[in-house]
């Protein structure tokens, strides 16, 4: 499911300086403002992984039956046994909405309202009304649901089902922050930053992205290590701003994954890796991060790091070049390329972009 999110204040560096031309190249980064990771619901965060998994062979299912003791079908009536999204998981949206429908009226159960919430919201298994999917956040809000209240306070934040009240979400923001919301707090955080709906706050912010970061907001974890790295509302803390990138690389955030690749390049904050370095940078590359590719190109190009290949950095030097992050440096060491190199490097920038683009 599609949650309501919040799009604020931006934490991520997007712009990392040249690497010296000299032998030894340097990495260095300087952050500039970029709108943030909008936060997701756990229950979208659940459903995108179930949708992404592969499905199992016969050999995998058949061992796995074998294995398994038989079960009985559970009763719809259990509130503990969550049929509701078991059918949601299964993207029979119909079906959840009517066993949503039924707990909800029925046992009053507070996660059947904020998958109501969720469904008329996004449209699944019924026609995207607004209106009623505040009214369905509100009542699971008011029962303690914390997802609930969160997803209430982005609505009421983005104007979703009513007129926007900016103060009501920050105040509901807080509630499910307290409630122990990961996205709620990275979301507060970012108010804090952002300085209109109360005295901006960085130190509080800080606060917040710790809180968020330490239930496993890949998205808390890059802010707050970008926070140590330049001492902002923290401490300066290189080592933790390492340690903080690594967690959020590893979660998969794009950003954190380049800028952990640079720290592990130079030995920043972390023991110095290039192996691992320019590993990170072919992921974060192939993910479509231009600064990645720009990087990638540059260790191809003076081979460090990573063995020399002037046709493969010219590449990966096009497709950062058409995704806005041209290097005039790189520029010059590519013109003595002959004519075929040139072309072979040309076309697989082609073939990166679907054999459609037209390189700059």
């Amino acid at each position: 499911m599609k949650a309501a999110r919040l799009l604020l204040l931006g934490l991520t560096a997007t712009a990392i300086a040249m690497f010296a031309p000299q032998a030894e190249a340097q990495l260095q980064l300087t952050p500039q403002p970029q709108p943030a990771k909008k936060s997701e619901s756990g229950v979208q965060k659940r459903h995108d992984a179930k949708k992404k998994s592969a499905p199992k062979s016969d050999t995998q299912k058949s061992s796995e039956k074998a294995k398994a003791k038989p079960a009985a079908e559970p009763a719809p009536e259990d509130p503990n046994v969550d049929l509701v999204y078991g059918a949601y998981q299964r993207f029979n949206y119909n079906a959840a909405f009517r066993l949503a429908t039924k707990r909800a009226q029925e046992l009053g159960d507070p996660k059947a309202m904020t998958m109501l919430g969720e469904l008329y919201a996004n449209g699944q298994g019924v026609n995207r009304d607004d209106k009623k999917a505040a009214e369905w956040y509100r009542q699971a809000a008011d029962r303690g649901d914390r997802e609930a209240t969160f997803l209430l306070a982005m609505m009421r934040i983005a104007g979703r089902g009513a007129p926007a009240d900016r103060e009501e979400g920050a105040k509901l923001l807080a509630f499910a922050a307290r409630l122990g919301s990961a996205p709620a707090a990275y979301n507060l955080a970012l108010l804090n930053l952002e300085g209109q709906i109360f005295p901006q706050n960085v130190p509080r912010a800080a606060e917040l992205f710790r809180q968020a970061a330490d239930a496993g907001s890949a998205e808390a974890q890059y802010a707050l290590a970008t926070f140590y790295k330049e001492g902002r509302g923290v401490e300066k803390n290189l080592t933790e701003s390492a340690r903080l990138m690594r967690a959020a690389a590893i979660a998969g955030n794009l950003d954190a994954q380049v800028e952990y690749a640079i720290a592990l390049f130079n030995g920043t904050g972390t023991p110095k890796d290039e192996a691992a370095a320019v590993a990170l940078l072919w992921k974060a590359a192939r993910r479509g991060s231009p600064i990645a590719q720009n990087r990638l190109a540059r260790v191809l190009a003076y081979g460090i790091g990573a063995p020399k290949d002037l046709t493969e950095a010219l590449k990966w030097h096009l497709i950062a070049k058409s995704g806005g992050n041209g290097d005039p440096g790189l520029d010059e060491i590519f013109g003595p390329m002959s004519a075929e190199s040139r072309k072979k490097a040309e076309d697989g920038a082609r073939y990166w972009f679907g054999g459609k683009a037209a390189l700059k």
